[in-house]
């Protein structure tokens, strides 16, 4: 599979994707706001279907849809006990897409367009768009770095339940989404809507699953992101299936495996937790 070059990029940017989207997953799903990436993807894949509607702005419209999203969602700080931030990210979610479909279906090959915003299409990924990727992350992840203990001190109070103390707008919150905006809207532009969601959601939640300390946590997601990468890419390539498809298949089989140890651990006398 490494001996041809599109194979090898392939690999280097569903590892460099793979690698702070599951990172970022653990704070999404701490959060309870798995959505967010459904919805922030999707309003990244509005940016791309209105910037081919009127035939410019492929890269800056798709940056500043996402971007107004993400500061969108930042101040979302619900009061009504009845009402989930869930709720609220799940209707723009359903919203852009509607919105998406409505511009796509005026483009002259809407069915393609529409497979490849959801699936992407990694096998043709650049040079240029892996060094693009490796900078915009690099600089995402060295934030997440220097400022580790604020990011999972807000994080941990939605675990909580004390968000409500959060307020209408804090810098680390806006940060958060804004660094989420920005490497969903990069992703998606080479991994598609879904394997996009997959790599931020199904990585964390099998580490959650497999570990309570928060590093562990972080390293098993960046382990089961790699695994994925490499045998989703190997699948595709000796069977001949789509790669993104084949990515979230294997990221699937992955979170089976955890829930099935997850169950037994659970079952066996002594390792209850």
């Amino acid at each position: 599979m490494f001996q041809l070059p599109f194979m090898v990029q392939a690999f280097v940017a569903a590892i460099i994707t793979g690698a702070l989207l599951s990172y970022l997953g653990v704070h999404v799903v701490g959060r309870g706001i798995v959505f967010v990436d459904l919805a922030l993807g999707q309003i990244s894949s509005l940016g791309v279907a209105f910037a081919v509607f009127i035939g410019t702005g492929l890269t800056s419209i798709p940056l500043i849809f996402t971007l107004a999203g993400a500061l969108l969602m930042s101040f979302i700080n619900i009061r009504d006990k009845r009402l989930k931030q869930e709720a609220i990210i799940g209707i723009l979610y359903a919203f852009a897409s509607a919105l998406t479909v409505l511009l796509i279906s005026k483009t002259p090959h809407g069915d393609s367009d529409v497979q490849e915003v959801l699936f992407g299409n990694i096998l043709a990924v650049s040079t240029q768009q892996i060094l693009l990727i490796g900078i915009v992350f690099g600089a995402i992840a060295l934030m997440h770095l220097i400022f580790f203990r604020k990011f999972f001190a807000l994080t941990e109070s939605f675990e909580s339940g004390i968000n409500h103390l959060v307020g209408i707008f804090n810098i680390w919150n806006f940060l958060f989404y804004i660094s989420i905006g920005l490497a969903i809207v990069f992703a998606v532009k080479i991994n598609g809507v879904i394997p996009v969601f997959s790599f931020l959601i199904i990585p964390a939640v099998s580490a959650i699953m497999l570990s309570k300390n928060n590093i562990t946590v972080i390293i098993l997601a960046f382990i089961i992101s790699l695994l994925a990468s490499f045998f989703g890419l190997n699948f595709s390539f000796h069977y001949d299936f789509p790669a993104g498809s084949s990515i979230v298949a294997v990221l699937g089989g992955i979170f089976i495996l955890a829930s099935v140890y997850n169950i037994v651990k659970r079952l066996v006398p002594g390792k209850r937790t």
